[in-house]
Order: C-alpha cells, then sequence, then structure tokens
C-alpha cells in the first residue's frame, strides 16, 4: 500500500490498544464502519496478533490495517505474517528496517530533527511526532515545517479533537489518536460512544484546510 498517500487521504490513524481481544477486534471493525480507515493495533495490547489476523479476514485482503508498537525485527515478522499492512514505531531501530525490507511501509516514531533525517535516510512512509503533547504540541509541529517542509508528519500522544485540529492547521499529514477516539471500547467500552466519538474526529479532519 502506499501509506503516505493514504495519510493525505484521510489524515486520521486510530490506535487500538485493549486488554480484551474481542472488543478490540469489534472496535477495529466499528471504527472501519464508521470511515476510519487507517487503523493500527498496538501490538502491546493483549493478543494483538489475533486481532490483526481476525481484522483481517473480516476486512478483507486490501483495507489498510496497521500493527503498532513494532520494535523487533520479529514483531515486524510476526505482523506480516498476521496480516498488517503497514507497521507504526514507537521509535528506530530493528523494527523500521525490518519491516522495509518486508516491503511494508513505515510510520516511524520520531521526535528531533536529527531523528526525523535519519528515518528518511531508512526510507520510512512518514514520520510519527511522538510523543507531541508533552513538546510542544502544534507549536513544535509547525516550528519542524521549517526545515522540513515536504516531510509527511504525523503527531500522536495525548491528541484530543482541539489538538487535532490545531496539529493538522500547523501543517500536519495526519493525526494519530488513541485514547481520546478509542476511549474504552478496545477493554469492552460501549461501541455507541466510539462511533460518535468517531464521527467527531472525522468532521474534524475534514474541516481543516489542507
Amino acid at each position: 500500500m502506499d501509506l503516505t498517500a493514504a495519510l493525505a487521504v484521510h489524515r486520521l490513524v486510530a490506535v487500538v490498544r485493549g486488554d480484551d481481544p474481542d472488543a478490540a477486534l469489534r472496535t477495529v471493525l466499528a471504527l472501519s464502519e464508521e470511515g476510519v480507515d487507517l487503523v493500527e493495533v498496538s501490538l502491546s495490547g493483549r493478543d494483538a496478533l489475533g486481532v490483526i489476523a481476525r481484522a483481517r479476514e473480516a476486512l478483507g485482503p486490501d483495507r489498510p490495517l496497521g500493527a503498532g508498537t513494532v520494535l523487533t525485527a520479529e514483531d515486524a515478522r510476526a505482523a506480516q505474517r498476521a496480516g498488517a499492512s503497514f507497521a507504526v514505531t514507537p521509535g528506530l531501530g530493528a523494527g523500521v528496517t525490518t519491516a522495509h525490507a518486508l516491503g511494508m511501509p513505515v510510520l516511524a516514531g520520531v521526535l528531533t530533527p536529527t531523528e526525523i533525517v535519519a528515518a528518511r535516510a531508512l526510507g520510512v512512509a512518514a514520520l510519527k511526532i511522538f510523543p507531541i503533547a508533552q513538546f510542544g504540541g502544534p507549536a513544535y509541529l509547525k516550528a519542524l515545517r521549517g526545515p522540513f517542509p515536504d516531510a509527511p508528519l504525523v503527531p500522536v500522544g495525548g491528541v484530543g479533537e482541539t489538538a487535532a485540529r490545531a496539529c493538522l492547521a500547523a501543517g500536519a499529514a495526519a493525526v494519530g489518536v488513541g485514547s481520546p477516539l478509542v476511549g474504552d471500547a478496545a477493554d469492552g467500552g460501549s461501541l455507541t460512544a466510539l462511533r460518535e466519538r468517531a464521527r467527531r474526529f472525522r468532521t474534524v479532519v475534514a474541516e481543516v484546510v489542507r
């Protein structure tokens, strides 16, 4: 898949992490039904590989489906075997290089300009600016746009609706959103509330002019 293009189109990545695999699967499918087409299932969740495999079966072969918290080479290999079509990492390392070697596009976690340069040299598809809330928020993102005007930056970490709007306005290609969107749905919470939040976030990302 062309992850860079998908981020530019959809502008929202949902991050699903939960202790209830069945609820996590229901969460992925509900998000997909609400038009949130880019979803990553964090490998730090319970039986995440099983969730990815079942989600892949339910969604079919062509829908984007990411594996998050890809740290090691084996994480990358296992995620691909389970059916993930892209990898998301919290930083640079073997997870990035192995996923890239396997042909999986990578949304790689970075924070500093030096890390951005290193990640781009590795051929990553996009740059996950993490954790954005603790390091200046939209203002920091805007500052990064100076030396990296064409880099696909995806702020993640504490991005609620207001921050999502501000980050997109500051030049983010997309935003990655975990608990402000998913809430407790992946642990068995309300899917009705999840769907309502998904609609609000989709409205937010659609409202900000590119």
